[in-house]
């Protein structure tokens, strides 16, 4: 692959494009480049922006220190990008990549007016040429070393990462992660005032959804993300096991040590689950080639879900370290017990 020379990283053309204007800047000074007017205005607005700066942040064993709220982000992921677009954020980004699913309505329009750099991870350098000064990704693959765009890749040519904390590499998922990732996000921009209100919104959300179902018994539920041969479903320590119990429900394989894993399909008939959860995203099928799948297994004709035809669907955005998961609990609560709603 090609490698660009140091000569043209981002941040050393950005410090030739200051240098430059400050030498013409000088050089016209007589004829009123920089008036004491606008060196007022623009003192005054850098001051704004960078209060409560410098911020320092550990992100998964990385240490970063904001001087200044970052201008221009890429979101690798479409979960980073709804998160930013969440808290105001847009005139921050300078493009995104890799759509999951259908954008929340209120977002859709901001999300679009992003320039999509790639439908999957953008190569390094089709990131840099965006002249980023903070790279936000979503999975762990973001900042994939065989790929190129390893951290260090980044921080060498002079750019800020910051990796969703739900790829840190803790046990387990929970939904304080996702507030907690709100959070960190408004202090690395200085907008926490704003992170309080969004964390507050998406909690009263929760709890909403929640005490609708307070009182209904606890159903069974499986999680279909993929597979034939075997089910890939969401195990005891994802997001999506809180989601679900939050929703008035049982995963069925909360007994299964792992974010994720497969399982057989026998284990899926013992288990006899009455909802089945189905992930929707790009590149592992529709959701009706997933429908017809299940409901064609003959093993499966008798688990309660499929003679019932009870699926509820689940954008695989919103089972993530997200502005989405709040709105999965309530998704998720109607599915489960829909009388509950009226």
């Amino acid at each position: 692959m090609h490698t660009r020379p140091p000569l043209f990283t981002p941040a050393r053309r950005r410090q030739a494009r200051r240098t430059a204007a400050l030498t013409l800047c000088a050089a016209l000074l007589a004829a009123g480049c920089g008036s004491s007017q606008d060196t007022a205005r623009n003192g005054k607005a850098t001051a704004s922006r960078a209060a409560g700066f410098p911020v320092t942040i550990d992100n998964c064993g990385v240490k970063t220190t904001y001087d200044k709220p970052p201008s221009r982000v890429v979101t690798i992921h479409q979960h980073p990008a709804e998160l930013m677009l969440s808290l105001g954020l847009k005139d921050h980004m300078a493009g995104t990549a890799f759509p999951d699913s259908a954008v929340l309505p209120e977002l859709a329009k901001d999300y679009a007016s992003l320039p999509e750099l790639a439908k999957k991870e953008p190569s390094f350098e089709t990131v840099l040429d965006k002249e980023p000064d903070l790279v936000y990704g979503g999975y762990g693959s973001a900042f994939d070393e065989k790929e190129g765009r390893s951290r260090k890749a980044f921080r060498d040519a002079g750019i800020d990462t910051h990796l969703n904390r739900e790829y840190c590499g803790k046990k387990r998922v929970t939904m304080d992660d996702t507030y907690a990732e709100i959070r960190t996000v408004g202090k690395i921009f200085g907008v926490s005032d704003r992170a309080d209100q969004l964390v507050a919104d998406l909690k009263a959300r929760v709890d909403k959804a929640a005490k609708t179902v307070a009182d209904e018994p606890d159903v069974p539920v499986f999680v279909y993300d993929s597979g034939d041969k075997t089910a890939f479903t969401a195990g005891g320590k994802s997001l999506g096991t809180e989601l679900i119990q939050l929703a008035g429900g049982k995963n069925v394989f909360a007994d299964l040590d792992d974010v994720f894993g497969d399982v057989s399909w026998e284990q899926v008939v013992e288990r006899k689950p009455e909802v089945i959860a189905i992930y929707d995203y790009a590149g592992a099928g529709s959701i009706e080639q997933k429908k017809e799948f299940l409901l064609a297994q003959p093993a499966l004709k008798d688990v309660p879900a499929i003679r019932n035809k009870r699926f509820v669907v689940l954008p695989l955005t919103a089972t993530l370290v997200g502005v989405r998961s709040a709105y999965a609990v309530g998704d998720l609560a109607r599915g489960i017990h829909p009388k509950s709603f009226g």
